[in-house]
């Protein structure tokens, strides 16, 4: 059971954890000397679609339950009744926000090839343009309206850079790659730029392997969920950012329907204290030109998904903890041995 990639979870005749592996530990944030003894009912409530029905042979998918703690998890729920012992029954919990959000991953696919098709015609199309007219403008001299002409065209033909970005499906070279010295430059520019005079604390787990990344794809990942955390917690009294790492031993991932399963152990997360995204676009945040604040275009997400697909690996967004706080997550392949 130690071993499992999977929380399990052994409950006896009265109703009371009798054991608990580390996975469970880790999912439910509680040790398995903390839940010993204890009613289920105390430690997380079982999910309602469950309540009533026959337990000797029960799974429910994709459920959100609420921990004592006030954590809420979503997780597939499976209990049965363990054989040759009465009364004594199994649970098993898989952490179910990956699975639910990768299944958007083959849409959002879907939405970046659209975007990279726009973005190569937009590029070509308006750029050329906007050059002749900033030309034209340099002619007329020096002038309030033409520092104007000359402002806006630069901010335009920026944009049209940044849509451009979709435009390359050249391949990213990979390479086996220790993440710390990228986290610790993205948190440096950080600290040295926009996220001037807030803290951005760290979590690392030290003995993280190497992972197979791009350092230029996973360096702008990482400065542009810095950017986003920055401005979510713009508002905020007490402003927090987190950084973290772990390995997630099991864990595999499907990125697309009919693909097969990938490991994907290393996981990075960047956190802040802000309200997080509103709930009618929380769904929609990777796809292109979907953004949660008015003077958003929606790329810097959709950028960060089309860089993380091509490093092979998975970027979710939730709402996770007791005082809730916005993760980005990233979980990518790790380096061969």
């Amino acid at each position: 059971m130690a071993a499992l990639p999977v929380a399990v979870i052994v409950i006896d005749p009265d109703d009371r954890i009798a054991h608990a592996n580390a996975q469970a530990e880790q999912l439910l944030n509680l040790s398995e000397r903390l839940m010993l003894g204890q009613p289920l009912s105390a430690i997380m409530p079982s999910p309602p679609a469950a309540q009533g029905l026959d337990r000797q042979a029960l799974a429910v998918f994709d459920v959100e339950i609420a921990t004592v703690r006030g954590v809420k998890l979503r997780v597939d729920f499976a209990e049965a009744e363990i054989a040759d012992y009465p009364g004594w029954r199994a649970i098993a919990l898989h952490h179910a926000a990956t699975a639910r959000r990768l299944g958007h991953s083959a849409d959002r696919a879907g939405g970046a090839r659209a975007a990279v098709g726009a973005a190569a015609m937009l590029a070509h199309e308006i750029k050329n343009p906007l050059s002749g007219i900033r030309g034209a403008a340099q002619l007329l001299g020096a002038g309030e309206l033409t520092t104007l002409i000359t402002t806006e065209v630069d901010r335009i033909a920026a944009l049209i850079d940044r849509m451009q970005d979709f435009s390359d499906t050249r391949p990213l070279p990979l390479a086996g790659e220790n993440i710390y010295p990228l986290l610790s430059h993205a948190r440096a520019l950080a600290l040295a730029g926009f996220a001037r005079g807030i803290s951005v604390e760290e979590r690392f787990d030290p003995s993280l392997p190497p992972a197979r990344i791009n350092r230029d794809a996973l360096l702008q990942i990482l400065i542009n969920l810095l950017k986003n955390a920055r401005e979510a917690v713009r508002n905020e009294r007490h402003p927090r950012i987190v950084v973290t790492t772990a390995y997630r031993h099991g864990l595999a991932l499907s990125l697309a329907p009919g693909k097969p399963r990938r490991p994907l152990p290393i996981e990075i997360c960047v956190m802040d204290n802000g309200p997080g995204a509103p709930a009618d676009i929380a769904e929609h945040l990777f796809d292109p030109f979907i953004s949660g604040r008015p003077e958003g275009r929606g790329l810097g997400l959709a950028l960060v998904d089309k860089l993380t697909h091509d490093m092979e690996g998975i970027v979710q967004y939730a709402r996770e903890g007791e005082t809730p706080m916005t993760v980005f997550r990233l979980l990518l392949p790790r380096a061969a041995a």
